[in-house]
């Protein structure tokens, strides 16, 4: 197959998004590292630093979402990267200056946390007006492709540069990529239609609860909703632990850990090109079914995870197989929610997905960091491991919708987790 373009303006947006999320997977766990290395923190500070980031961020996101419903979203977008590369330049100042402290990177976390959920919200629902609906899978796709290119290449050479450098220097790389990213946005140009006048006030509670309404009453999108917050929770509440364990008792370099999680990602490319392919064979519904079992079946190996080459070897086979399987399903999601859900309260659903996954993200870290204090971090990573094999059975069971078969399906496409304009 193929690449099919998408027109000028969509690959512009491609690009900056692009740019955004090599500096993201360049700076990969930068502050749990810096806190580690640098600080000297311990399981329950990493674990705390990454749960406080995201609630008070979603907290403070919070009336966003409604905000940027009645606001053209690029601009917006603009604004939320311009504000994440500022925030992060004060990392390396700090460090420079010898101020760094645990309350800055903390600040930090919340001001990109808080930005990050804003353009998810904006650059959703400014996707879903740039492409056509028989295009969305195609254009997910090629950003799911991106994303896990970026993470291949990204650890990687942020461990070198860790090694020669030091421990900030990723941050300020990503705060560059921030600024590129406005500026690839920027580039896209072109008229946005101003969005539609509210009704009444626009931080009201109506408008503040209509996303979680919409979802929660959604027969296909309520259980989507509620199995993707647990499994990425579950999955990025071990992150910390399993970083402790590698870095710290395990005694692997910040390179082997890097490499240890990067390699895989290589699968999250095969799954990206997969979806496009196996959603016109098999339908939209059995393939979100089928990976959203699958990508659950991998994680509780990491409990076996020991010194050594053998011991990189496991993290490296389980983490590509897990991220296959989310590589197949992050497309499929992302496009079945951009289409169920009206252009005209895109932005508000959006943000309440984004700021419900950011918190029970926070407070699944948060508890499995006090877990650990009581276990230690392998038995911690363990048990979430077996509560994440009980997750599909939150999946929708039955096709609730048609599936959107497009006239390019011999064309090749090209993602919580983080990052996405999705």
């Amino acid at each position: 197959m193929s690449g099919r373009s998408l027109g000028r303006r969509f690959g512009w947006l491609w690009a900056a998004y692009a740019a955004s999320a090599f500096g993201t997977r360049f700076a990969f766990d930068a502050f749990s590292l810096i806190a580690i290395v640098t600080l000297g923190a311990g399981t329950t500070e990493v674990s705390l630093l990454v749960a406080a980031g995201l609630v008070v961020g979603a907290v403070v996101a919070l009336p966003l979402g409604p905000w940027v419903e009645f606001r053209r979203k690029r601009p917006v977008m603009i604004a939320m990267d311009l504000v994440r590369c500022g925030a992060l330049l004060t990392v390396p100042l700090a460090y420079a200056l010898g101020l760094l402290g645990f309350g800055q990177l903390l600040a930090v976390s919340v001001i990109v946390a808080a930005a990050d959920i804003t353009f998810l919200a904006a650059g959703g629902a400014f996707l879903k007006s740039l492409v056509p609906r028989e295009d969305l899978l195609v254009a997910n796709a090629r950003f799911e492709s991106t994303t896990w290119t970026a993470t291949v290449l990204g650890p990687p050479l942020g461990g070198f540069a860790v090694g020669l450098f030091g421990p900030v220097i990723t941050v300020a790389a990503d705060a560059v990529s921030y600024l590129l990213s406005a500026a690839g946005i920027r580039a896209v140009g072109g008229s946005e239609p101003a969005p539609a006048k509210p009704d009444g006030p626009r931080l009201s509670g109506r408008d503040l609860r209509e996303g979680w309404r919409f979802i929660l009453t959604h027969p296909t999108l309520r259980p989507l909703f509620v199995n993707t917050i647990v499994v990425n929770g579950l999955i990025m509440a071990t992150a910390p632990l399993l970083a402790v364990l590698m870095l710290g008792q395990l005694g692997f370099t910040p390179l082997e850990y890097a490499i240890a999680f990067a390699v895989p990602c290589l699968g999250g490319l095969i799954g990206a090109r997969l979806s496009r392919r196996v959603v016109p064979r098999f339908g939209r519904d059995s393939v979100l079914f089928v990976s959203g079992w699958l990508r659950v079946c991998w994680p509780v190996g990491l409990v076996f995870i020991h010194p050594g080459v053998s011991g990189l070897i496991l993290v490296i086979v389980v983490e590509f197989a897990l991220i296959t399987c989310i590589g197949v399903f992050n497309p499929v999601l992302a496009t079945t929610r951009l289409e169920l859900v009206p252009a005209d309260r895109a932005a508000r659903t959006l943000s309440a997905w984004s700021i419900a996954g950011k918190l029970s993200t926070a407070a699944l870290t948060a508890l499995w960091g006090l877990l650990a204090a009581f276990t230690g971090p392998r038995a911690a990573a363990g048990v979430a491991g077996v509560l994440m094999l009980a997750t599909p059975l939150l999946l929708p069971r039955k096709r609730r919708t048609p599936v959107p078969v497009s006239a390019h399906d011999d064309q090749e496409s090209g993602s919580r987790p983080r990052d996405s304009v999705n």
